[in-house]
């Protein structure tokens, strides 16, 4: 019997190696795409961005047309499959994207008041982030079926284990989770963490921990970010500045109130399934996770294809929410002190770290709590410095109420909007303290 089981022991392994040149030559061109920069012309930046370019040049004047029928589908989106009246969070934000295609049509077809027409409110909103996010997340996430599908991920996730319960509070797991949230996106690592913590995988306190921790927007998003405030010649270091900024940051909100706080208490009606140490070596265990991975992951054509409708939902999702909440962000910050108030509690923090124009960098970094996007916006023409330093706090954040809040709160994740809004003033305060010397430094 014995001799049996190892024959057909031999007999599978060489089959599931055999399927490992996808972990290879996947996640080397998932990677390349987004971390290799390249010289087209003039321009160095990575691939991701150059397809982006040269897209967006060819299609000419089709583009605001295409920007417009995403912004439709995802207005109407919420009222055709009935999810706009799940909860009046959902009511809301669905009436906010009719309210961001009305904006678009205004902004397209040329009418409206003349203030919407002001080149620092629609037609910005509209050329700076509503075409590039209509084209860089669908496309981008193509290149992530490649980066995150074929194993890479849950290696990494494997060989930080041994990290992630000293310094983050959160079980080995969570590395996946946590490395899925910040390359991938925070609908992904959300929808990730919810389904964990109703296993019984998470605790309360564990799910809120990554959920405010980690999720943040992914890497196509960043590289809205690093072309908006022209960062795309040092793209690498911001990229892996802004990660181990953010997790330090984390590391830090989870020692504090209100995470520090939190139930360390299971879903209810959930059985707890505490982690199993792993007992092996822990470089062949991550070599057969991702093993595991390659050999269910589906065929290539079809996991391009579901990676291309999901960053198509998730452009339908944000587009209407810039032209509706990113509006009113920059509508109260033009013509309301009301992001004057906010900024006085960031001013104290950037006066001490001898940021230029202290008061204008904490306004910019008080926007991002109602579109990731507006702090970047609002410094275009600043100082290389403060415009690094807002790049970063715009990611590091996290939390902003056009995209990542309702989507939080549609969770069973325990944690309530006030919370919320304290975990990020706690993260950009952080963030601006130590993102600061480090720019200092670098640039």
């Amino acid at each position: 019997m014995d001799a049996a089981r190892r024959k057909e022991e031999t007999a599978i392994k060489p089959d599931s190696n055999t399927q490992m040149w996808k972990f290879f030559v996947y996640s080397f061109i998932g990677v390349f795409m987004f971390f290799i920069p390249v010289t087209i012309g003039e321009r160095n930046s990575i691939m991701l961005d150059h397809i982006v370019s040269f897209i967006q040049t060819n299609l000419g004047t089709f583009t605001p047309y295409y920007g417009l029928m995403v912004i439709a589908a995802g207005a109407m989106y919420p009222f055709i499959s009935g999810t706009w009246k799940k909860s009046s969070v959902d009511i809301f934000f669905s009436i906010f994207k009719l309210i961001g295609l009305f904006v678009g049509l205004m902004l397209v077809f040329q009418f409206g008041p003349t203030w919407l027409f002001h080149p620092d409110m629609g037609p910005f909103l509209f050329e700076k982030l509503v075409i590039p996010v209509g084209l860089l997340v669908p496309i981008g996430a193509v290149f992530l079926a490649l980066l995150v599908g074929y194993g890479l991920l849950e290696y990494i996730g494997v060989i930080m284990r041994p990290i992630m319960r000293p310094v983050w509070k959160t079980p080995g797991r969570s590395a996946i989770d946590a490395v899925a949230s910040f390359v991938g996106s925070y609908s992904l690592g959300l929808l990730i963490t919810n389904r964990i913590y109703k296993e019984g995988k998470y605790t309360a306190k564990e799910a809120s921990i990554i959920a405010t921790g980690f999720s943040t927007v992914s890497a196509t998003f960043m590289v809205i970010v690093a072309k908006t405030l022209d960062l795309m010649d040092i793209w690498n270091t911001y990229f892996w500045i802004t990660l181990i900024v953010t997790f330090v940051v984390t590391a830090i909100t989870v020692r504090i109130w209100p995470l520090s706080k939190m139930a360390n208490e299971y879903h209810e009606g959930a059985t707890p399934q505490p982690e199993v140490e792993i007992q092996e070596s822990r470089f062949a265990a991550a070599w057969k996770e991702a093993k595991n991975t390659v050999q269910e992951a589906p065929k290539l054509l079809d996991n391009v294809w579901m990676n291309l409708k999901d960053g198509l939902l998730m452009a339908m999702a944000i587009l209407p929410s810039i032209l509706s909440i990113g509006l009113l962000g920059l509508v109260l910050a033009e013509y309301t002190p009301v992001f004057d108030w906010l900024g006085y509690i960031f001013y104290p923090f950037t006066f001490i770290v001898q940021l230029p124009d202290p008061l204008f960098v904490a306004k910019a970094a008080s926007l991002g709590i109602a579109e990731m996007f507006l702090p970047g916006l609002f410094v275009t023409e600043a100082a290389l410095i403060v415009k690094f330093v807002i790049a970063v706090v715009s990611v590091s954040g996290i939390i902003f109420f056009s995209a990542v809040v309702p989507c939080i709160v549609a969770t069973e994740i325990p944690i309530t909007i006030p919370q919320l809004i304290i975990i990020w003033i706690e993260r950009v305060i952080l963030t601006i303290l130590i993102v600061t010397p480090i720019a200092y430094l670098i640039l």
